[in-house]
């Protein structure tokens, strides 16, 4: 029988839009009472201050699922562009803020054998035009994932990253030159990866699946990146 998720606790980071506005939608609609951290999401909350995230995690009476779905981009992303602020504001939004809320919720977390999903990228696992900085701080996601899911296994803690291709959410707009419209079409929607971390959070407390790729079937393929983009096939 798959795990009832009604009348868990959860925090969504990034809830405010995009792919995490969509999870919080889906969580809502089981019966999952969500926290919406986001800066357009009703908790309004910067991911990066740590004393912050620790106040409002140390509110709550229950933490069973934690979800990080913030992150950001620039459009000056090439690694002749970067500069080191904007490498810090990346890693900072992007993979620190998940360790923030893990760090502050890991006690709730045991208490309840919950569940930690982290939104990465395949742009931290394929070389593609995100830049060096998202790909790296999606990279870290990876690496956070497993090794807190090795480490905490036994206390019943189910860690998993999700690792979708493109997305049409708002951060497309970030780009240098956003997709058109046709091709936005043709990417995963928010719901889409939202379906995928309801799948994963449903499983029996048995199973586990430590990472899932999830890319746009007329778009990529894995290890297919985005570049130059292809033109979606007809239909």
């Amino acid at each position: 029988m798959p795990e009832s998720l009604a009348g868990k606790v959860a925090i969504v980071t990034g809830g405010g839009s995009g792919i995490g506005a969509a999870i919080v939608a889906s969580l809502t609609d089981v019966g999952v009472t969500c926290h919406a951290i986001g800066r357009r999401g009703p908790v309004k909350l910067d991911v990066t201050d740590q004393p912050a995230v620790q106040r409002f995690v140390d509110s709550l009476d229950r933490l069973d699922i934690l979800v990080c779905a913030a992150g950001d981009n620039v459009p000056r992303r090439r690694l002749e562009e970067i500069t080191p602020e904007v490498w810090n504001h990346l890693i900072a939004v992007n993979l620190s803020g998940a360790f923030y809320f893990i760090n502050a919720g890991l006690r709730k977390l045991r208490e309840a054998r919950g569940d930690v999903l982290l939104i990465g990228s395949v742009s931290g696992q394929w070389p593609d035009l995100s830049g060096p900085a998202y790909a790296a701080s999606k990279a870290g996601m990876n690496a956070l994932a497993a090794t807190a899911g090795f480490e905490e296994h036994m206390n019943g803690l189910r860690f998993s990253v999700i690792k979708p291709g493109l997305v049409n959410t708002p951060l497309l707009l970030k780009r240098p030159s956003p997709p058109p419209a046709e091709l936005a079409e043709a990417m995963l929607h928010p719901e889409d990866v939202a379906e995928a971390c309801l799948m994963l959070l449903r499983l029996p407390r048995r199973a586990h699946i430590p990472e899932l790729t999830i890319v746009p079937t007329r778009l990529q393929a894995l290890g297919k990146t985005s570049v130059p983009y292809p033109t979606p096939a007809p239909e």
